[in-house]
């Protein structure tokens, strides 16, 4: 028997009165947090909900997160994490996907009604029988009309649950893609695929049971899922939440609560380094952070040195995806920090890289391919889509998307994604290669380089730019310099200013929205 809820239960056990969850003036102990869970766990039961069901959440970074998290997974049952942006087409779309049977959604705010988004789609999806509105305060009576509130639910739940048995292969969570290139597929993963995860970034990250988490990535994505909360539970961490992220508000509580342990993604990072200039003191935050994680995206090299310097901590870099629970590559703690990699595989993880055949890429630093991934965090496969998991997943190796190149010791370094790799004339051209040196000219804040259409080229290289407030810099000389950077056949012909850039809830640009 083997249960991902177990990270929560063995803390509960080992420090019972140690802080788990803290989100301004609520902090709730580890005992606190894993009696709630089981009370969710009993309620499930009785509606009804049996091992192997499939329970979907919509809830932003919260205490009841946590709480209804564990508890699906105390049931025996699947958690199905759910964007809160989804509108209710795209909640109806994936209660019916998933084969959900229950739903515990957020009431949302005025600005952002996630409550009546997800129970409209609720509603349009017969096989799903029970919705439990999160109210933002407890006892408050629910914003959408005729559902019932969890905290209403759980009246009378008693404070413990008899274990339900679930097997290291059994699926704990169906995780969907974020459709940045395709609609949303749920991918399977197992009991052991996260905990096995979660304990070896563990042994990356480290953590005595004192250290603090920031967690401001989103926890229904897989990199706040695993490499904060699970993490940080399994060493009986502190994780401090934030609802949403914001870089002025980040830096108060990075100060405030004595952060230790900080991820995001490459935005993010922006974001905190620009709230970080004039005034502001950082003595207290570099004081404290023992180690800031970068995934999600390659984190261009100018920015890691900034990051760096400002706030006197190594950066390690990670990658992972959805399908892969999801940390598979991380720079080595103890090892060289190599600007532009990802790293090297961790614990229990092989990687190759491959050509579209699946033959392997020469051992050559300078060759190009799909990096491919064999190992405890792979999937079992993509939820009821037999030829999609045939397509990617092939004796035990997972096909990422990614092409990257391999140095002589190992060190893998994002090219692009597969589908972004732009064809000029002939050429092959990855826009990381471009972004990573557009990112150091002083009028680019963020940047884009996608492929648009040539009439006889095939394709024609464009960069989208975000400037730095009060550049003025033009087309004619960003283009100009850029000529001087890069080879005559890859250098940006077109560059089109925007006051920002398209992003998930991630921090991931969406370059489909930039082409469309």
């Amino acid at each position: 028997m083997l249960n991902l809820s177990v990270l929560l239960e063995d803390s509960a056990r080992s420090c019972p009165e140690r802080e788990a969850v803290v989100l301004g003036p609520t902090r709730l102990t580890y005992r606190q947090v894993d009696t709630a869970a089981e009370q969710v766990a009993n309620l499930l039961v009785s509606r009804g909900i049996k091992p192997g069901d499939k329970v979907a959440l919509t809830c932003p970074n919260l205490p009841w997160y946590p709480i209804v998290y564990y508890g699906i997974l105390k049931a025996g049952a699947v958690v199905v994490p759910l964007n809160v942006l989804l509108k209710a087409r795209e909640v109806a779309y994936h209660l019916r996907d998933s084969d959900a049977r229950a739903y515990f959604c957020f009431e949302g705010t005025s600005v952002l009604p996630t409550g009546a988004d997800g129970h409209a789609g609720f509603e349009e999806t017969d096989g799903c029988e029970h919705f439990f509105t999160i109210t933002a305060e407890p006892g408050s009576v629910s914003p959408v009309p005729g559902t019932e509130t969890l905290y209403a639910a759980l009246s009378g739940q008693k404070p413990s649950h008899d274990p339900v048995a679930t097997e290291a292969t059994d699926t704990a969570v169906l995780l969907y893609t974020s459709g940045t290139t395709g609609k949303p597929k749920g991918a399977e993963l197992t009991h052991a695929n996260l905990i096995l995860n979660a304990l070896t970034a563990h042994r990356i990250i480290g953590g005595e049971g004192t250290d603090r988490h920031l967690v401001a990535l989103p926890l229904f994505h897989s990199f706040g899922q695993t490499l904060q909360m699970h993490t940080a539970f399994a060493g009986g961490n502190t994780v401090v939440l934030m609802p949403r992220f914001d870089p002025a508000q980040a830096v108060d509580v990075l100060r405030s609560e004595a952060i230790t342990h900080f991820a995001g993604v490459p935005t993010m990072f922006h974001g905190l380094l620009t709230a970080l200039t004039g005034t502001a003191d950082v003595t207290d935050i570099a004081g404290n952070l023992k180690l800031v994680l970068s995934g999600g995206a390659a984190m261009p090299v100018e920015l890691l040195r900034r990051v760096e310097q400002n706030l006197g901590v190594k950066v390690l870099e990670g990658y992972g995806l959805s399908e892969t629970s999801p940390a598979v590559c991380f720079t080595p703690p103890d090892g060289e920090n190599r600007p532009g990699s990802i790293g090297k595989p961790i614990w229990g993880v092989e990687m190759k890289l491959v050509n579209p055949d699946w033959s392997e890429v020469p051992d050559d630093p300078a060759a190009v391919g799909e990096i491919a991934i064999k190992g405890h965090p792979v999937m079992k496969g993509y939820y009821n889509r037999p030829e999609a998991t045939a397509e990617a997943i092939s004796n035990g190796w997972f096909r990422t998307g990614d092409l990257a190149r391999r140095d002589a010791d190992g060190y893998y370094y994002i090219a692009d994604r597969a589908k972004d790799m732009i064809i000029r004339g002939g050429y092959n051209i990855y826009p990381r290669e471009l972004e990573e040196v557009l990112m150091a000219h002083p009028a680019v804040s963020l940047v884009a380089v996608i492929g648009v259409p040539h009439e006889t080229l095939g394709e024609e290289v464009k960069a989208v730019v975000q400037r730095t407030s009060g550049d003025h810099t033009t087309e004619e000389e960003l283009v100009a310099w850029g000529k001087a950077q890069f080879a005559a056949y890859k250098y940006p012909r077109i560059v089109e200013f925007r006051d920002s850039l398209p992003m998930n809830a991630t921090g991931k640009i969406l370059k489909r929205e930039l082409t469309a």
